[in-house]
């Protein structure tokens, strides 16, 4: 096989194994970007683990937000990392983990 075949197989597989999504649904509702923690929660429930990884600026830099990282899974194969800043949901990620 030549090197080139391989390298494109193995970049398909590593953008397979992780997604970028602005919408999670959660049962028959779906989980959106800018959704506030309260909806996420009443919408797929506690997460599995929960984590807050640091600190932000918010809007015109004069208010400090938390950042927090939400997982929820594995869901028929996938795990859904959450990150929301300031209470509100800026980033859903799905990853397949082995």
């Amino acid at each position: 096989m030549s090197k080139l075949l391989i390298c494109v197989l193995a970049t398909g597989f590593f953008f397979s194994c992780s997604a970028k999504a602005a919408t999670l649904r959660c049962g028959s509702d779906l989980v959106s970007l800018g959704d506030r923690g309260f909806e996420i929660k009443r919408k797929c429930g506690e997460p599995a683990y929960r984590d807050t990884v640091g600190y932000t600026v918010g809007p015109n830099q004069r208010l400090e937000l938390a950042v927090e990282e939400w997982v929820y899974g594995p869901r028929n194969g996938m795990t859904y990392i959450l990150r929301l800043e300031g209470n509100r949901l800026v980033h859903i990620e799905g990853k397949r983990l082995p």
